[in-house]
């Protein structure tokens, strides 16, 4: 399995995202630039956590017309899966893979400490291994991770159970405390927690790789599918 991760100028968790793949899970991982306007033969794809384009518009907003989002794009109508970490979250939502945007943190401080997600749904390709209310821990380090949508929109994603995550104890005022969620074809995560940050004994958790261990199961189905 090949991952794919996207550096933007200003990305920061690029690496760790890499890392994490490479190093805890023992997968193939490539980083790939923001002016590359194909993936290779990635078979999933990773928007790291940062600031890119040092958020100086709006978080993701100059992101998305990076040439590499146009392959994202047709990456993830194909049916590839994509993850979207904190900064990837909001390149998701900026560039309509995702519903919704991300504001202003709650009380406008920066947030960075572990913090406890509830799974929602185990019925997608990034949740497989967990179980539905199960609690994880996983970092966030963010100023702009309150999701908000309207009322419809956050009804339409609870009805589809495409709420991935829950924060137990919501720290950034997002609504109904959505930490993360799914596309309607499920082949798209955005999330504002790092996995990637909880992957090793020395971070503290090793509940990422709970996810990244789904993608890998996900991935693997869809192989011998092929085959």
């Amino acid at each position: 399995m090949k991952f794919g991760v996207v550096v933007f100028p200003g990305s920061n968790c690029d690496h760790d995202a890499w890392y994490a793949v490479s190093h805890d899970l023992g997968c193939r991982a490539e980083l790939l630039w923001h002016d590359d306007s194909r993936l290779g033969d990635v078979d999933a794809v990773i928007l790291p956590g940062g600031f890119s384009y040092g958020d100086y518009l709006r978080c993701g907003a100059i992101a998305k017309f990076s040439p590499v989002m146009s392959a994202v794009k047709k990456f993830a109508a194909g049916g590839g899966l994509v993850l979207g970490i904190c900064n990837g979250f909001q390149i998701l939502a900026e560039c309509g893979l995702l519903p919704g945007a991300l504001m202003r943190n709650a009380g406008l401080k920066f947030i960075c400490r572990p913090v406890q997600l509830r799974v929602e749904t185990a019925d997608s390709p990034f949740t497989s291994k967990m179980t539905r209310g199960q609690v994880i821990v996983a970092p966030i380090a963010h100023g702009e991770g309150c999701y908000q949508a309207g009322q419809r929109t956050v009804d339409e994603l609870e009805a589809e159970d495409r709420v991935a995550f829950r924060y137990v104890n919501n720290p950034n005022g997002s609504v109904r405390d959505i930490a993360g969620i799914l596309n309607r074809e499920r082949n798209v995560l955005g999330m504002m927690p790092h996995p990637e940050r909880a992957t090793s004994d020395f971070m503290g958790s090793t509940d990422g790789r709970f996810l990244f261990q789904s993608m890998l199961a996900a991935l693997g189905t869809r192989l011998q599918s092929v085959r």
